[in-house]
C-alpha cells in the first residue's frame, strides 16, 4: 500500500460473501469512533436493465456512477469511504475514478456457507441459480488475480466481528 493511508476500503468477494453486511458494520464501528464517511453498495451503482450495449455487466455505468457519487460524499464531508463490490482485476480503473488508491479486502467464507447464503435470500429460479454457481467461479477468479491486499478467511463471525477484524488487519483508520 505504500507509505499513504488509503482513505477508501473496497471490501471484495464472491457473490454471497458479505462484503455489503461486512462495509455497513465497518461503517458502524467508525460512526462509533466519530469518524466522517459513507458506505456505497456498487451493486446499486449498476442496477439497470437492459445493460448499456458493449458494457453487459454495467461496470462502466458502475465507475461513472461510483465517481459522481463519492465527490458528492467527500464534499459532504465523509473522509473515509467504504466500498463492497467485486473487482477482479480492474482496481486501477476504480482507483482512477476515485482519483486515489484504495485498500482492498478481500472476504473469502467457505463456499458451502456462501451456497448457503445464497439460496436463502433468493426465490428458486434462474437467478439463483446463476448466483450459485456463479460463486465458486468468481471465487476462483479472485484466487487467480490475487490482487487483494489482504484476505480475510471467515468462519461463523457476526458481521461485528468480521468488521473488527477487518479493521484490525487493515489499520485502515488510524
Amino acid at each position: 500500500m505504500g507509505k499513504q493511508q488509503s482513505r477508501v476500503l473496497f471490501v471484495t468477494g464472491t457473490v454471497g460473501a458479505g462484503k455489503t453486511t461486512t462495509a455497513y458494520a465497518v461503517g458502524d464501528l467508525l460512526r462509533e469512533r466519530g469518524v466522517p464517511h459513507a458506505v456505497l453498495d456498487l451493486d446499486e451503482f449498476h442496477r439497470l436493465w437492459p445493460p448499456p450495449q458493449g458494457d453487459p455487466f454495467k461496470q462502466e455505468v458502475e465507475l461513472a456512477n461510483l465517481r459522481a457519487v463519492a465527490t458528492n460524499y467527500r464534499k459532504a464531508g465523509a473522509t473515509y469511504l467504504l466500498l463492497a463490490g467485486v473487482v477482479v482485476r480492474d482496481r486501477a480503473r476504480y482507483e482512477a475514478a476515485l482519483g486515489e488508491p484504495i485498500l482492498l479486502c478481500r472476504l473469502r467464507p467457505p463456499l458451502d456457507r456462501v451456497t448457503m447464503r445464497l439460496t436463502g435470500r433468493h426465490e428458486p429460479g434462474d437467478e439463483r441459480d446463476w448466483h450459485v454457481r456463479r460463486a465458486p467461479q468468481l471465487d476462483a477468479m479472485l484466487d487467480e488475480a490475487g490482487s487483494a491486499d489482504l484476505t480475510i478467511d471467515l468462519d461463523e463471525e457476526t458481521p461485528a466481528q468480521v468488521a473488527a477484524r477487518v479493521l484490525a488487519a487493515t489499520g485502515f483508520v488510524e
